[in-house]
């Protein structure tokens, strides 16, 4: 009979997150990983079976703990006139917290896109989806913001404004100040 595991499933996975969003999947040495997280590697491939089933378990974190409460005034029936721009002066107040991870490592599916991880169909599959739902979060918030435009327009608002939200989180990692003026071009956009 095997071992019970003794410890908590959802903080190992949240100090994996934190190793996989600084250093990336290929960058993330299973030593970090175990240093990270208490583990020895027997146990974290006894527990998720391999780094990447513990690199998926960080990304389901990610988007259940970081990307969707954020989303969430976005996302609900009653969508605020101010949810988009909250999100947005929300979102670059984040990306400016000194010493953070979304400060010093952006957004860990944008990186994962860029990087040879993101060359993996089931990844790929994850990021698509998640700039999916940023969007149609975004185009909730555009049609509570400008409910006189026609949805054309909105949709057209909202897909400009996800472009700008994926360039601020990939930019931050190298030049803060862009990735500040980059959310307020998009809050520019967004009331004009």
């Amino acid at each position: 009979m095997g071992r019970i595991p003794s410890f908590d499933r959802a903080e190992v996975v949240r100090a994996a997150r934190g190793v996989f969003w600084h250093e990336g999947y290929e960058g993330a040495s299973v030593p970090a990983l175990e240093e990270a997280t208490g583990l020895r590697r027997s146990s974290l491939y006894h527990a998720f079976g391999s780094k990447r089933g513990l690199f998926d378990a960080a990304v389901e974190s990610y988007l259940d703990e970081v990307v969707r409460p954020r989303l969430r005034p976005l996302q609900g029936a009653d969508v605020a006139v101010t949810a988009a721009r909250d999100y947005l002066v929300g979102l670059r107040d984040a990306l400016a917290r000194a010493r953070t991870l979304p400060a010093t490592s952006g957004c860990l599916l944008i990186n994962a896109a860029s990087a040879p991880i993101g060359d993996d169909h089931a990844v790929a599959e994850t990021v698509a989806a998640y700039r999916a739902e940023l969007r149609d979060a975004l185009a909730a918030g555009v049609a509570a913001r400008h409910p006189e435009r026609s949805e054309g327009e909105r949709l057209r608002l909202a897909e400009a404004l996800t472009g700008l939200v994926v360039a601020a989180l990939a930019t931050v990692r190298v030049d803060a100040q862009a990735a500040a003026r980059t959310l307020d071009t998009a809050v520019g956009l967004l009331e004009g």
